[in-house]
């Protein structure tokens, strides 16, 4: 796990060729932690995309950083080249699954039970405030909660609040900007 990504500028962020992202499948890329997080957030599993630039979120149409600075998170709208800004800020990065994959229902439910096991033992090594899972059916999977909805759960991961969070991929057409933004900033709100 590295705790800090090295610094990428925006402006010499290269767009991956169609090649580099079809090898992608299967990568993984490093947490994004540092000492004393408010947030981790965790995303169902990093995106070909994400896996081929080594960035979380940087799929293009990915909503997760315009979200973040609406909610208030950050100042201004980051650049997935700029992830390594999160911890000084009290905000790091996961997935539920490590392994890249085109789509998130490429995953067998099998490994979405194992990432939330794993999930569970590093949210309780990293003591975030709280843990953000980022989509309610990988939630459910993962954790056995069938019933699970967005906001806080009642439960804990790891002993760890947790709050569910609409996952922000442009494939989540039940979420607009708006309504991530609104559910985002109730989480920001609680952490403060």
């Amino acid at each position: 796990m590295t705790d800090f990504a090295a610094p990428v500028s925006p402006d010499s962020f290269r767009k991956p060729t169609a090649d580099e992202v079809a090898a992608a499948g299967n990568r993984t890329i490093p947490d994004l932690v540092g000492p004393d997080l408010r947030i981790l957030f965790s995303g169902i599993n990093p995106s070909l995309y994400s896996a081929a630039t080594g960035h979380h979120f940087a799929r293009p149409g990915n909503r997760f950083w315009p979200t973040l600075h609406g909610a208030g998170f950050t100042d201004r709208l980051l650049h997935p080249s700029e992830q390594h800004l999160l911890p000084a800020l009290g905000l790091g990065i996961t997935n539920v699954v490590a392994r890249a994959t085109a789509r998130a229902d490429e995953l067998t439910p099998d490994e979405l039970v194992t990432g939330g096991a794993i999930l569970a033992e590093r949210a309780g090594r990293l003591r975030p405030r709280f843990l953000a899972v980022l989509g309610v059916t990988a939630y459910r999977a993962a954790f056995g909660r069938p019933k699970a909805r967005i906001g806080r759960q009642a439960d804990t991961v790891g002993g760890v609040p947790v709050w569910v969070l609409p996952n922000p991929s442009g494939l989540n057409a039940h979420f607009q900007l708006p309504d991530l933004v609104r559910e985002f900033t109730v989480l920001r709100a609680a952490a403060a």
